[in-house]
């Protein structure tokens, strides 16, 4: 759902005395200015292109960053604000693969605390579905009034570049971009109908995702495991590839399946991208379940062979090993159909199909919670009465209400409306050592943004530690990888995945996306028991030359941008 901007960075020359004009409007330097607004000098520069880091100085004039220099070059410079880098690297800001701060976005809550904190500048959200483009089979299925108001906003022909363009006019201190979600693009043809498209329906979802991407969405994103997303047949997301392909979009899934059919679904995404036309990204890759951890070698060995045959097909990760979702989606899909779960839960002769499907495997839909039920933590209680309940395993609840367990699961569904949240505890770590050595490899939080002074009930620690714990944990202290390598990873990859041509790199020319981090101290301190705290070592965060963190302090900054994929036309909100 991101429109990227495919600029080409600009080349410039400016000095303290000369006068010229920047592309774009903005005014001229006079002999009176500064030099800079800002010199970070005396750091270690990893500038994101995976070569060796090297001693430096940065120059930044107002967006963009001016001027590379040897170490103290630019000591003496004229500037607005001079930060000593000493003992410090100097890195481009992280770019967020798998975003999810939808909420922060939309309500105008910006800052993002947790995630400038891990020094992220650039948030990409689209993971299944996205609040645009809305038209009426979208309105009908919103029943909260304030959401269907908001959602009015994005029913044009340009509802989904008036959606980004919406959530950055409100205040963001990171970078915001988008896929357009598949499970938005089946809604917007078809509602939350199970079944095959029509061949009207089909023209319809085609003709959304090629105005989402001339208002620049990055590619279509899906999460084939929820409804109604996981209604699309392959060939519905061939065709929406195909309709993608001419602007040069992505493919980025959460595959159908991550645990008994995980090569399967890796031959899926692939055929996808190979039929369509596409580069494939995979969302969090991983092995899910104890007896499918050994299938990782062979899912990689798919990726690879894949790629010798000339098929872009890459992937991202988070660095942990729990993944998380809905808690309703170990509910089998068809109970969701026409937006009637709750309904369908609350019917005695369908519940108990409900209850016997809980424990059985079912062809095409993976059940997180079948295989290990006490491995499934349950989040996000809001009803007093069920908060008691919050951080613990649904064989733990069962216990505790004298049920069994898919009783317990169907009642607190019903009780939470199917709001509630769950933590998975099924990756294997020596797996995440081995992902992570991958050369397509990239990185995504999967997580909304959080505030230890106004959080409540729990959430995963990805949303405070993804980033640091990859240089704390795998960097610096068990050397799975590279400083430079997980910088890369972690910002020119995404980019060049993204086309985003002005960020990722510490480079002359390229927006002022910096942080300054301590590679003796960056770490997460987040865990699954207390979630709430910030990671540690990220010290300076700068998006778009204003220092949104400074000495690890939000500032309270909002100067993020939209960013848009290649298929962009200009298109942009009436001032």
């Amino acid at each position: 759902m991101r429109k990227l901007a495919a600029l080409l960075p600009l080349a410039w020359a400016l000095s303290a005395c000369s006068v010229n004009v920047i592309r774009g409007g903005a005014p001229a330097l006079t002999p009176a200015d500064p030099a800079y607004d800002l010199v970070i000098t005396n750091g270690r520069i990893v500038d994101g292109s995976g070569n060796a880091w090297f001693w430096g100085d940065v120059g930044v004039r107002r967006d963009r960053i001016a001027t590379i220099a040897p170490r103290h070059g630019l000591a003496a410079a004229a500037t607005k604000r001079q930060i000593d880098a000493h003992g410090q690297i100097v890195a481009p800001g992280f770019i967020d693969i798998q975003a999810q701060s939808y909420e922060d976005f939309m309500t105008g809550n910006g800052r993002v605390l947790s995630m400038v904190v891990q020094g992220i500048t650039t948030a990409i959200l689209g993971e299944g579905d996205t609040p645009a483009p809305v038209n009426d089979k979208l309105l009908a299925l919103i029943t909260d009034s304030t959401s269907r108001r908001l959602a009015t906003r994005f029913t044009g022909p340009h509802g989904f570049g008036q959606w980004l363009d919406f959530m950055v006019a409100r205040g963001a201190s990171e970078n915001v971009g988008s896929f357009v979600g598949s499970g938005t693009v089946r809604a917007f043809a078809k509602g939350a109908e199970m079944g095959a498209f029509t061949p009207a329906q089909r023209d319809s979802s085609m003709a959304m995702v090629r105005r989402a991407m001339q208002d620049g969405a990055f590619g279509v994103a899906s999460a084939l495991m929820y409804p109604p997303d996981n209604y699309n047949t392959t060939d519905d997301l061939i065709n929406s590839a195909k309709a993608m392909a001419p602007f040069g979009g992505v493919y980025i899934t959460h595959m159908r399946n991550e645990g008994d059919h995980l090569l399967e679904s890796v031959d899926e995404a692939i055929r996808i991208g190979r039929e369509g036309g596409v580069p494939v990204e995979i969302y969090h890759l991983k092995a899910s379940g104890l007896r499918n951890w050994d299938k990782m070698p062979a899912a990689i060995a798919r990726i690879d062979a894949a790629r010798a045959a000339g098929y872009d097909v890459q992937a991202d990760m988070y660095l942990y090993i729990a993944g998380a979702n809905g808690f309703a989606s170990c509910i089998a899909p068809q109970y969701a159909a026409d937006g009637k779960l709750l309904e369908n839960l609350r019917n005695p002769k369908i519940r108990e199909q409900v209850k016997i499907d809980l424990q059985r495997e079912i062809p095409g839909f993976e059940n997180s919670c079948l295989e290990a039920p006490q491995n499934v933590m349950v989040v996000g209680f809001t009803k007093p009465e069920l908060k008691q309940y919050e951080g613990k395993r649904i064989t733990e609840i069962a216990a505790a209400m004298g049920k069994h367990w898919t009783d317990a699961l169907i009642d607190l569904n019903i009780a939470e409306e199917a709001k509630l949240g769950e933590i998975l505890f099924r990756m294997s770590e020596d797996n995440v050592k081995l992902q992570l050595k991958q050369p397509w490899m990239k990185f995504g939080t999967d997580a909304g943004a959080n505030d230890p002074a106004t959080a409540v009930g729990m959430t995963h620690p990805r949303a405070y530690g993804n980033f640091p714990r990859l240089f704390g944990k795998y960097v610096r202290e068990e050397q799975v990888l590279t400083l430079e390598d997980a910088v890369r990873k972690a910002t020119s990859a995404v980019a060049t995945r993204l086309s985003i041509a002005d960020r990722g790199l510490v480079k002359e020319g390229m927006k002022a996306d910096i942080i300054v981090f301590d590679p003796a101290t960056i770490a997460d301190k987040a865990t699954f028991e207390k979630p709430h705290q910030l990671s540690v070592g990220v010290n300076t965060v700068i998006v778009n030359g204003v220092e949104v963190l400074r000495d690890g302090a939000h500032t309270g900054a909002k100067p993020g941008q939209v960013v848009r994929g290649p298929g962009w036309t200009g298109w942009t909100s009436p001032k």
